[in-house]
């Protein structure tokens, strides 16, 4: 089992340290909310609602936050929030998707297109840079509840496609999508707390760049998630240290 997302690894390193808890209790809430709108409340029935509040309990959110979120769904509010998917290519030419929850459009699509101009990079088409990418099931485990070795037995065991390990911070297994909760019931004999679970894009091809590319990359990088409409970030870039 092989493979490595830089910026995942480093993005979870450090998300929840660099970003005001604030502004992730937000994104995480407005997902939640629209999960709940679009389909059933019961998240056992909700995949997308189930995978929201996975996520909100690997943030250390609240229950109350998480139960307002749903209730939220049912108040009346007339907002009405888009999943718009942006694509794109960066900084030394790395491939990059952008997935977006907004309520309007416009404001998005230029505030998302401004980023990538002044950062040097070009605001794609669908599908322009998609194609470097397949989505896939990921869930993410803390490296301090199980061990390498048991985690790629767990992981065979319940016919997980790849499992990796980050620099004694996280354990990720990947999965085919529609294979996720079946996994993920599986590791749940060995494991009762998860960082995450939900559906990513996977480069197929990384773009290697050199270190004193970084600090250039990363910003644009983080510029882009600290846009309140952000959900996600993936992209193609792995560094060589």
């Amino acid at each position: 089992m092989a493979g490595h997302s830089h910026w995942a690894g480093i993005k979870h390193k450090k998300g929840r340290a660099d970003k005001v808890r604030s502004k992730i209790f937000s994104k995480l809430s407005r997902e939640i909310t629209v999960a709940a709108k679009l389909g059933d409340k019961n998240p056992e029935m909700n995949p997308r609602l189930r995978a929201a509040i996975h996520s909100a309990r690997a943030a250390n959110m609240p229950k109350d936050n998480i139960d307002r979120a749903i209730d939220k769904s049912e108040a009346g509010d007339q907002t009405n929030f888009e999943s718009i998917r942006y694509e794109g290519f960066g900084p030394k030419n790395i491939a990059v998707i952008v997935d977006t929850l907004t309520d309007n459009k416009n404001r998005t699509a230029s505030s998302i297109r401004t980023l990538f101009q002044k950062n040097g990079g070009s605001f794609g088409t669908q599908g322009s840079s998609s194609h470097n990418f397949k989505q896939i099931g990921v869930i993410k485990i803390d490296y301090n509840i199980i061990t390498e070795e048991k985690v790629v037995d767990l992981a065979l065991k319940s016919g997980a496609d790849d499992c990796i390990s980050y620099n004694q911070e996280f354990h990720e297994i990947h999965c085919q999508k529609e294979e996720i909760y079946k996994v993920k019931k599986i590791l749940e004999e060995e494991i009762n707390s998860f960082i995450s679970t939900g559906i990513e894009w996977i480069p197929k091809v990384f773009l290697e760049v050199n270190k004193n590319e970084k600090d250039d990359i990363l910003s644009f990088l983080e510029d882009i998630e600290d846009n309140d409409d952000v959900q996600n970030v993936y992209t193609n870039v792995k560094f060589n240290d």
